[in-house]
C-alpha cells in the first residue's frame, strides 16, 4: 500500500546512543531497514535491498525517511537551554495505529481515569476551556491555555498542583508537550512522543524529555515516564477501529476533544493517511 504524503516525513528509528558498527534492524512503514554507525562515526540507514536513506540525528534519536523530506527536522529550542536534563526513555511497542498513539497523547480527559492519582483524580475530571489552532506559518497544531489538576504532575512533584499545558504537533507522528515545571515555576518541562510507524496498525513509541530536575535519579525519571505510557498502552490496543478515523462523522467529539479534532483536520488537509481510516465500516 502506498504511504502517500507521509512517505516524505522524518521518523525516529532508534536512539543515537544505541547505534554502533554492528548495526540494528528495524522497520518503517512495512519496509525492513538497517541502522549502522560508519567508520567515520556517522549513522547510515539503508533498506533491505541496499538503498541509502536520508538521515538526521536530533533530539537524541536517529531519524530517516523512505522518501525525500522537503523540510528539516522540527526544532525543540528548549532542549538547548542550560541546566536541562535530556532523558532517553527508550521504546515501547504498541499494537495500534501510529496516529492513534499521537491522538491519545493529546487527550487530556483520560488523565483521571487511566492515570488515577498521578496525572488526574476524581472528582477533578472537568476539562476547562482551552484554545486550539493550526498555525499556518509553522504548519503545526497547537493547543494552549490547557489547565488540569494533577496529584503528581512529575516525578519531582511533592503534592498536587494545577498544571498548565501546551500541546504542539509538528509532524504527523510526533507531539511535543510543554507543562508546568514543579522544580522551576515559570519554566516549562518538555515531554515528547516520537512515533515510528512500523505498519498502519503497529508502532514503536519513543518518549523523550528535556526537564529541569536536579534531584531525581535518571533511572527514576525513565521508570516514571515508562509507567505512564504503559498505562496508556492497554487503552490504545483496545480502541476500535484500530486506525484513526478522519471522517468527522465517525466519532462524536466533546469540548475536551478540540485538539484531536484539529489534529485530524490537519492530517486530512495534508493527506497524512497512513494509519488512518477514511470511511465508516
Amino acid at each position: 500500500m502506498t504511504t502517500g504524503a507521509m512517505r516524505d516525513e522524518w521518523y525516529p528509528v532508534g536512539l543515537r546512543s544505541k547505534v554502533d558498527a554492528g548495526g540494528q534492524q528495524t522497520m518503517l512503514m512495512g519496509e525492513q531497514i538497517r541502522l549502522r554507525e560508519t567508520p567515520g562515526g556517522a549513522v547510515a540507514v539503508e533498506t533491505a535491498d541496499g538503498r541509502a536513506l536520508p538521515v538526521v540525528v536530533g533530539h537524541g534519536h536517529v531519524w530517516t525517511s523512505l522518501g525525500q523530506p522537503t523540510r528539516p527536522l522540527f526544532a525543540i529550542p528548549e532542549a538547548d537551554q542550560p541546566g536541562r536534563r535530556l532523558v532517553e526513555v527508550g521504546v515501547v511497542r504498541v499494537r495500534c495505529s501510529p496516529l492513534r498513539a499521537v491522538e491519545n497523547f493529546l487527550d487530556i480527559a483520560h488523565f483521571p481515569f487511566v492515570h488515577t492519582d498521578i496525572l488526574g483524580a476524581e472528582p477533578h475530571t472537568e476539562v476547562e476551556r482551552y484554545e486550539v489552532e493550526i498555525r499556518e506559518k509553522e504548519d503545526e497544531v497547537w493547543a494552549t491555555k490547557v489547565r488540569f489538576y494533577q496529584p503528581q504532575a512529575a516525578k519531582s512533584a511533592s503534592g498536587g498542583i494545577t498544571t498548565d499545558y501546551m500541546y504542539r504537533v509538528p509532524a504527523p507522528t510526533c507531539s511535543v508537550l510543554y507543562k508546568t515545571c514543579p522544580a522551576r515555576p515559570g519554566e516549562w518541562d518538555v515531554i515528547t512522543l516520537f512515533v515510528q510507524p512500523l505498519t498502519e496498525e503497529l508502532c514503536d513509541v519513543w518518549p523523550w524529555m528535556a526537564l529541569y530536575d536536579d534531584v531525581t535519579p535518571m533511572t527514576d525519571l525513565i521508570h516514571f515516564q515508562q509507567m505512564i505510557f504503559l498505562q496508556d498502552r492497554s487503552i490504545l490496543e483496545n480502541q476500535i477501529p484500530r486506525r484513526l478515523p478522519l471522517d468527522p462523522g465517525m466519532e462524536i467529539p466533546t469540548r475536551a476533544d478540540l485538539t484531536s479534532v484539529a489534529y485530524r483536520r490537519w492530517l486530512k488537509r495534508h493527506n497524512y493517511t497512513y494509519g488512518a481510516q477514511l470511511v465508516a465500516q
